[in-house]
């Protein structure tokens, strides 16, 4: 999923660049509004974060252009500008959110990873990589197009790149999943990984969704080689 990223801010691009490629996303960049509108036209993307104070052309006019030709891509203004009256214009515009500067990590992942489950929702029936309603692996519950994963009363919530692993394996059960294909699934073609970037990960994910994180029953090491869900 690509995320567009239209922030005048040098420092504020990048950082939340880095924080959704961390979740999962791949994003593009633009550095004003005019250069943001262009990618968008150019590239396509599934959710854009607009800021609203940009050089050449505001957050406004840029909503306001998206909007005339795409009724349904999420969009989720970035803004320093907390008075009501700008809040209801940028809703009125067509925009699904805001998320008001200075902000957390943690306030941003969460509001991102809303709007992407009522993106994934949208285009499940149109994707050629659908994501299942529900997935059952084991004892676990999984349900990719919520970001999210359930035992018994136990909710757990998932990255976007997460829900990709968990799918990928769901989908390949009793096969091994090379290194490589994960990374392309779920990092991406154009990612140039690190050797313990996909082990830690999935360390981490074990951690939070399996019962015993050092005896894993759902995602199983086949050392050398990748993991398998055996199911």
């Amino acid at each position: 999923m690509k995320v567009l990223i239209a922030e005048d801010d040098l420092y504020i691009r990048e950082g939340l660049a880095e924080l959704l490629k961390q979740e999962g996303y791949q994003t593009l960049l633009a550095e004003n509004g005019r250069q943001a509108l262009d990618i968008y036209k150019e590239q396509g993307c599934s959710l854009v974060l607009l800021d609203i104070m940009m050089p050449e052309m505001d957050g406004f006019s840029v909503c306001k252009a998206i909007r005339k030709q795409d009724d349904n891509i999420p969009i989720v203004f970035i803004t320093a500008k907390a008075e009501e009256i700008d809040q209801v214009v940028g809703l009125e515009l067509g925009a699904d959110d805001y998320i008001m500067k200075p902000f957390g990590t943690r306030e941003v992942v969460a509001r991102i990873r809303a709007v992407t489950r009522r993106c994934l929702k949208q285009q499940r029936a149109s994707s050629q990589d659908k994501l299942s309603e529900k997935v059952i692996m084991n004892d676990l519950e999984l349900f990719p197009d919520e970001l999210k994963a359930k035992r018994g009363e136990q909710i757990f919530e998932l990255s976007l790149r997460d829900s990709k692993i968990l799918s990928l394996l769901a989908r390949n059960k009793g096969k091994i999943v090379d290194r490589d294909t994960l990374f392309n699934h779920c990092w991406g073609r154009d990612y140039f990984p690190n050797s313990r970037t996909l082990d830690q990960h999935i360390s981490k994910l074990r951690k939070l969704i399996e019962v015993d994180h050092k005896h894993p029953d759902i995602i199983k090491t086949v050392h050398g080689v990748g993991y398998r869900f055996e199911g």
